[in-house]
């Protein structure tokens, strides 16, 4: 896994696995959120952007099978390491065609534990650099044609998903009016429309409504960029 993305969300309910788990992985160089039940799974997993996932099959209140595709429905793109005591066939199976990566049965080795992380690590970032497009805690997925802000799905028009994919593919750069036209309509610029207006302020409030920061901003007399702060 790359330097800048370390952070792990191992969900465990059992006390003494799970303090062993984080004390290993910290010491390993790994940035580690517990979770002790599916509820908390949940709420990690749409907050934040993890390299890898590792999911017990039974938690005290969801099935971990359950949380999992609940994740992935969200549009979480981690990769998940399924680690528990059911080790047949039949129950590798099943946790492996309902979403997880890789499948690790109890007892296992903190040394074999580690391999597969960095196996599925490398992985996600290959995956990660193929597919998204990141611009702080806003993460547009190229194949599923879809936003997420904080994990959570923005619900996009076809045409608000060009215009937003534009932007951030020129992050950092004021991009006008006319740009936009050319670009995401395919016109020239025709001064009297004010389509591209209609369009940012309607993405505009998907993307930054109710956020802690914005991230589209109006460059007056040019037009717009799209940029996190610092």
């Amino acid at each position: 896994m790359t330097g800048g993305h370390r952070r792990i969300l191992v969900v465990e309910d059992d006390p003494e696995t799970a303090g062993q788990l984080v004390e290993e992985l910290t010491t390993s160089g790994y940035d580690v959120d517990l979770a002790a039940t599916g509820r908390e799974a949940l709420s990690h997993g749409a907050a934040r952007d993890y390299a890898v996932i590792t999911i017990d099959r039974m938690l005290p209140d969801i099935d971990g099978i359950t949380v999992m595709r609940q994740l992935r429905d969200d549009g979480i793109a981690a990769p998940f390491l399924i680690i528990s005591a059911l080790g047949e066939v039949d129950d590798r199976v099943r946790g492996l065609r309902a979403g997880g990566d890789d499948y690790l049965v109890k007892p296992f080795s903190f040394i074999e534990l580690l391999a597969r992380l960095e196996a599925l690590g490398r992985r996600s970032d290959t995956i990660a650099k193929e597919t998204l497009l990141r611009v702080g805690d806003l993460a547009v997925d190229l194949i599923a044609r879809a936003a997420f802000r904080r994990g959570r799905k923005i619900p996009l028009l076809p045409r608000e998903f060009q215009l937003l994919e534009y932007l951030v593919r020129n992050e950092g750069r004021v991009v006008s009016r006319a740009m936009l036209l050319q670009h995401v309509w395919d016109l020239h610029f025709d001064p009297s429309t004010n389509i591209i207006d209609v369009y940012v302020g309607r993405v505009r409030r998907k993307v930054d409504d109710a956020q802690a920061y914005p991230l589209i901003h109006t460059i007056r007399g040019i037009g717009y960029c799209l940029r996190a702060p610092g």
